[in-house]
């Protein structure tokens, strides 16, 4: 059991970052065969064959990342920014200062470029999907510390996980003891590939860090919804009608009109009428804006049926 206590600053200085890198390092681990293989098994069935035609040596990677056990720090440090793109993640890992390289024989720049070409082959076709089940999560967390403070926040964050009286306490295979964040806050960072485990960073010259499974990841890898009440139909219009069907989770103008076939501004007329109704509203994360559906919307499909 790892016990993290909070001061108030610590509390107000709580936030939220997603990371390519760190879902680059998840997902190897789930390759090399961690715990969630069924969870993430369509996945699976397509990546593997992609990496095995590409012959892409990924011993860089795979050596460094066990399927069990502690993950090097520096392969996956913490993002200093809410959403960093893995062009800016993998430019920190390049200059990684040698001091903080406990594995011998690590070569960074060869290790960068094995981390790129994966990422295309592997997690770049996905990562629309993942990223935004991500920023959801990021949304839904922001509101309950929002709303009810780190007790909220907390209540619902993971199993493993637990609030008490400004301590928060994990159930941690590899660290234990005490820490305290005097005053440098906690990172939580959702993660699609951690299940179902939650990851902590507690060393001295990382930002405190928690990475835990979101909420949806279990319909991350299954087909969406497309298709609206026709009774929602036949009062907003069919297109209004689905994209409030495709808000399950919150969601980017760009991901919508790729789920549509529809064109990025002709899915923001209609966002904006819909937001203009009432029934999606707008939120910022970082650089990306997320729409979600409002209450008046979720019970108007909860009205109209399936």
């Amino acid at each position: 059991m790892l016990e993290v206590k909070f001061t108030l600053d610590d509390v107000a200085r709580t936030r939220f970052a997603i990371s390519p890198l760190w879902e680059v390092v998840a997902g190897v681990r789930v390759l090399k065969g961690a715990p969630d293989q069924t969870l993430h098994r369509r996945w699976l069935e397509r990546v593997r064959p992609r990496l095995a035609a590409s012959r892409l040596d990924l011993s860089p990677l795979t050596e460094l990342i066990p399927v069990e056990g502690s993950i090097p720090g520096f392969l996956c440090p913490p993002p200093t920014t809410p959403q960093p793109s893995l062009d800016v993640e993998l430019a920190a890992l390049r200059s990684t200062p040698a001091e903080w390289i406990r594995t011998p024989g690590v070569e960074l720049a060869r290790l960068a470029d094995t981390v790129a070409a994966y990422w295309e082959l592997a997690m770049a076709p996905y990562w629309p999907r993942i990223r935004t089940l991500l920023e959801g999560d990021v949304l839904h967390r922001a509101r309950r510390l929002a709303e009810g403070g780190a007790q909220r926040l907390f209540d619902d964050l993971d199993p493993q996980i637990a609030w008490d009286s400004g301590t928060l306490q994990l159930a941690s295979r590899c660290a234990r003891g005490a820490r305290r964040l005097d005053g440098r806050g906690l990172l939580l960072v959702p993660s699609a590939f951690v299940s179902p485990r939650v990851f902590s960073v507690t060393g001295e010259v990382w930002q405190p860090t928690v990475r835990y499974p979101p909420r949806g990841l279990a319909t991350l890898w299954t087909p969406r919804r497309t298709s609206a009440p026709e009774g929602l139909a036949a009062v907003l219009g069919r297109t209004r009608a689905r994209l409030l069907a495709e808000l399950v989770e919150p969601a980017t103008t760009t991901d919508l009109a790729g789920r549509l076939s529809l064109t990025a501004g002709g899915v923001s007329q209609h966002l904006t009428a819909l937001r203009r109704a009432g029934l999606v509203t707008p939120h910022r994360t970082g650089r990306v804006v997320l729409y979600a559906r409002t209450s008046a919307a979720e019970t108007l499909l909860r009205a109209a049926g399936p």
